[in-house]
């Protein structure tokens, strides 16, 4: 009889295994390294037990000219076209989605005012499995919010592709209900001279897994992508990067922020960067910062660098985790403002970077009231 080796490891995660076919991945079982981190019995039958139905549909209260949202059937040749499925989960919603939400921005269009793209979620009691695909043309411009919110379980893929000299900001809010559960997927493909600034924004939910993935496929390319994330007690927020490299003279900057507080509050981050021996002339930093606000709460930090070359302008990654400053907060204090005032004033001076991001006010201002009301409902 002759022993079976077990295949070894991949090597770099460009050696990762992805399949649409979810047979491809085994069942979970929590010792996986991109699994170990997450609470899997908190998933609630998105690991596979549960059939499922359609996710919520995208909603808007209407769209400038250049841009279209419709439905389109699975068979679309562009489904799929960006985003192979790197896990299980993943896979399970590439099969199990059988319709897909097409957002196109034509070519050649410059939009005046930011897009709001709407999921509005009505039960966590069902599994629900959804796609969207993003599709910005040549030399377009444009700033699309995606705002999810409402009660679900829900495991998702979102494609965006960029053309040539397109420009997208793409802000992804996940405000879900307290008992909500999601893992999803966002991948970028980015062609000659794209540009990407993907910010993602994470508050509500009991569970919520996030994974963003970047390919260039041309020189010039750049993605910048941010996170702002507040996790109270008994949520479970996590955030994955794979930026892959892969192609000369493009650029990438990661930059995460998180607070959390109260007993069981967990975060976690992972960004992984992988700069391949033909990306010559590439430039890339990661950064993640979380501040914990009361005991209890646990924050996990894991930025990880692959470089197969050494010809790069620059490549870097830095992690900081602290308990909150009481040498700022004296220095406010001593200065007349209330414990509670300058609490706030603290924290929200640790997201402002962020936040000054989107440029939607009326979404900025919510963001801050949002955390706020945590800070108060903590004792803050």
């Amino acid at each position: 009889m002759t022993d079976t080796l077990a295949a070894p490891p991949p090597k770099t995660k460009s050696q990762a295994l992805r399949s649409y076919d979810v047979a491809d991945f085994p069942a979970l079982t929590g010792l996986e390294e991109e699994w170990r981190f997450t609470p899997l019995k908190r998933l609630r039958g998105l690991t596979g037990e549960v059939v499922g139905g359609p996710a919520p549909a995208i909603g808007h209260t209407g769209l400038p000219a250049g841009i279209t949202v419709s439905t389109v059937d699975k068979s679309d040749p562009r489904i799929g076209s960006v985003l192979t499925p790197f896990d299980r989960i993943s896979a399970l919603a590439y099969g199990r989605a059988t319709t897909a939400s097409l957002v196109s921005v034509a070519a050649d269009t410059v939009l005046a005012e930011p897009v709001v793209l709407r999921v509005v979620g009505e039960d966590a009691g069902t599994v629900a499995f959804g796609h969207t695909f993003v599709e910005v043309g040549r030399f377009a411009e444009a700033t699309i919010v995606l705002e999810q919110t409402g009660a679900v379980t829900l495991a998702d893929n979102v494609e965006v592709a960029l053309a040539d000299g397109a420009k997208l900001t793409f802000v992804t809010v996940a405000d879900w209900a307290a008992d909500a559960v999601q893992a999803q997927h966002v991948r970028f493909r980015l062609g000659r001279d794209a540009r990407v600034t993907h910010v993602q924004v994470t508050l509500g939910g009991d569970l919520v897994r996030q994974f963003t993935s970047v390919e260039y496929t041309e020189r010039g390319g750049e993605a910048e992508l941010y996170g702002l994330y507040f996790a109270d007690a008994g949520q479970h927020l996590e955030h994955r990067q794979l930026v892959d490299h892969s192609v000369p003279d493009c650029r990438s900057y990661v930059g995460y922020r998180g607070a959390l507080q109260g007993e069981g509050a967990h975060t976690v981050w992972v960004g992984d960067v992988l700069i391949q021996v033909q990306a010559t002339g590439t430039d890339t930093y990661e950064i993640n910062r979380n501040l914990v606000l009361t005991d209890g709460a646990r924050a996990d930090s894991v930025p990880n660098l692959e470089i197969e070359t050494g010809e790069v302008a620059g490549a870097g990654h830095a992690s900081a985790t602290g308990r909150f400053d009481d040498e700022q907060l004296f220095y406010l204090m001593a200065r007349g403002i209330p414990e509670a005032e300058a609490r706030k004033l603290v924290v929200r001076g640790f997201f402002a970077e962020l936040i000054n991001k989107i440029s939607v006010e009326e979404l900025r201002e919510r963001l801050g009231a949002s955390i706020e009301d945590r800070l108060a409902k903590a004792g803050a």
